[in-house]
């Protein structure tokens, strides 16, 4: 569904991404961690056809983002961390906007937006503008919108942030049943702990540069924490990469 071959990004004297390759499967949750800085928004950006790799390329469901980004972002469902919203725009009007965006039959419209608002506890908002919205709401409506169109993969930055309990356990659930269908998600979080939760596989990125993936029993056995949840696993692995650059642990070609 997802894959990236090379993909680097330059500014000036920094690489932000350098030659990163990962391949994403149908059906499969994939997590992206790292410190802050070490190129996660900056992937998801590319991914997402928002910003122009140095290099490299993405691909998703055969599709290559840089040679034909209209057809592969009709695939894609993109969450970012910072989402803009037009404020002056009610819930139901922002979500008509979106369907417009992707090309969505207008028949079919109404039902979707309804499911979805009422999936996100947001109906009885629908018609209030925007700029009336909590962070969480906003949070919620952006999530609703991704999922509108019925994307074959899911690309978000941040999932949980903003949300309160009983939002993160409906995006959790959300986001398992999208991957039973056998769809993809790509998802970059601080949040270690909704990552081994949810996340098939995890990858680490340290500076720029992939140097861990694996589900967390394969993350384990790099490391001398063979028991450890996933915070102990990264952080074990962050300082092996600081003090033995370049050594890798289960990186994918």
């Amino acid at each position: 569904m997802i894959k990236i071959q090379n993909l680097k990004k330059r500014y000036a004297q920094i690489t932000a991404v350098d030659d990163l390759n990962l391949t994403i499967q149908e059906g499969e949750i994939f997590g992206f961690i790292g410190p802050n800085g070490a190129g996660k928004t900056t992937t998801i950006k590319m991914m997402g056809g928002i910003l122009a790799p140095t290099s490299g390329s993405v691909m998703i469901c055969g599709i290559n983002m840089g040679k034909d980004p209209e057809n592969a972002k009709r695939r894609i469902g993109f969450i970012p961390d910072r989402p803009y919203l037009y404020e002056k725009l009610t819930g139901m009007e922002f979500l008509r906007f979106i369907s417009g965006l992707y090309g969505l039959d207008p028949s079919q419209f109404q039902k979707k937006a309804e499911t979805y608002l009422e999936l996100f506890s947001l109906t009885e908002w629908s018609h209030d503008l925007i700029e009336s919205y909590s962070h969480g709401m906003r949070q919620r409506l952006i999530m609703a919108s991704a999922f509108l169109h019925e994307p074959q993969v899911i690309i978000v930055d941040e999932p949980m942030v903003g949300l309160d309990p009983m939002a993160v356990v409906l995006v959790k659930n959300l986001f398992k049943r999208f991957a039973e269908k056998g769809r993809s998600i790509f998802m970059s979080t601080h949040s270690l702990h909704v990552a081994q939760d949810l996340c098939h596989r995890i990858g680490i990125i340290h500076k720029g540069k992939l140097i861990a993936v694996g589900t967390l029993d394969e993350l384990r056995q790099n490391t001398h924490h063979k028991d450890a949840d996933l915070e102990k696993v990264f952080m074990a692995l962050t300082i092996q990469e600081e003090h033995n650059p370049g050594a890798g642990a289960g990186i994918e070609s």
